[in-house]
């Protein structure tokens, strides 16, 4: 079983981020003053699941690699949960709410079922 370099490059690409995350929450927890916030503790998750490890697979299993409009969704997606999750975790430490933070649950969900939907109809190219 060959592996996709196209998807394991993706997917690497969402690792870093996995990374980058966890090291900005360790960061920002190390001097909130022992306060913490689960939203920021897992914010790390999100690209990791949504992203390295979904992409790892479609590597490993020789599965279709998304076209370009259902990639973009899917990372936009990704993308604003993530945000979603850090600024939550930011407002939880600082002890205050917004009833704004919806928007990137909405947003981030939206954009999620666009790139499956866009995954699942649209035209894919075969992996390398």
């Amino acid at each position: 079983m060959t592996l996709s370099t196209s998807a394991i490059k993706t997917g690497l690409q969402y690792f870093t981020a996995a990374l980058l995350c966890a090291l900005f929450g360790a960061v920002y927890e190390l001097f909130s003053h022992s306060v913490f916030s689960y939203y920021m503790l897992y914010a790390f998750m999100i690209p990791l699941a949504g992203g390295a490890l979904l992409f790892f697979l479609m590597g490993y299993f020789q599965w279709k690699i998304p076209g370009k409009v259902s990639r973009s969704l899917w990372q936009f997606g990704i993308a604003a949960l993530t945000v979603g999750c850090l600024l939550q975790g930011v407002l939880e430490i600082y002890g205050t709410t917004n009833r704004l933070m919806i928007v990137y649950w909405v947003t981030g969900g939206a954009f999620l079922i666009g790139g499956a939907a866009a995954y699942f109809t649209g035209s894919r190219r075969c992996t390398e």
